[in-house]
């Protein structure tokens, strides 16, 4: 039955997408300053379903096969996630010495492309999550139910990262305050460092 890979799809898809991570963290703060949230929102999106196709594909044997692909990717996104977890940590003592809560700093259209593409594309973190593991579970169904099993992928990553996106615009007048905003960033770091150990447990582990 074709709707066994699809809520498959879903629920994995929804299990990868929704724990927080460098594309969910942007997202939450560009909500936050209404900055062209829904595009931002889009790419990612965009970017998932491609990454998705090439997993269910083929492309996870290729990465999952290749010892020296898998830890490349791997020590790439630990050292993006330390970086990034740095850099959110960085943001929260900086808005601890000031008091604009203005919107002087928000990206043109172009930048928040530009952004949302580097954050997606250039942490590698998300190549071993759409790839590698969904890619993997992906290639055990038949032709037959690889496309029902991708489109539930793809339905999760269309209902969080726009449902995200709205709901941080929504309530940016909660989630803009100083206080908060600080524990936002703050708790982006400690789970940006905390996947960061993640991944170099099972590098470790596999190594």
């Amino acid at each position: 039955m074709t709707i066994l890979p699809f809520i498959q799809g879903l629920g994995l898809g929804a299990s990868m997408i929704i724990p927080i991570g460098a594309q969910n963290s942007f997202i939450i703060n560009q909500g936050i300053k209404r900055n062209h949230h829904l595009v931002a929102a889009t790419i990612c999106i965009l970017c998932d379903i491609s990454l998705f196709m090439l997993g269910v594909f083929g492309g996870s044997e290729l990465i999952g096969a290749n010892d020296f692909l898998f830890t490349l990717i791997s020590w790439g996104g630990i050292l993006f996630l330390l970086g990034y977890g740095a850099l959110s940590l960085k943001a929260a003592i900086q808005a601890s010495t000031t008091t604009n809560q203005g919107g002087g700093d928000n990206q043109s259209i172009k930048g928040v492309i530009l952004t949302t593409l580097a954050v997606t594309l250039l942490n590698p973190h998300v190549y071993l999550d759409t790839v590698v593991i969904l890619g993997s579970v992906g290639s055990q169904f038949s032709p037959a139910e690889k496309p029902w099993y991708l489109l539930g992928l793809m339905l999760a990553s269309i209902l969080w990262f726009y449902g995200l996106s709205v709901f941080a615009a929504r309530f940016s007048p909660v989630l803009g305050r100083k206080k908060v905003k600080q524990g936002i960033d703050i708790a982006i770091a400690l789970i940006m460092w905390l996947i960061a150990w993640s991944l170099f447990s099972n590098w470790l582990a596999s190594a």
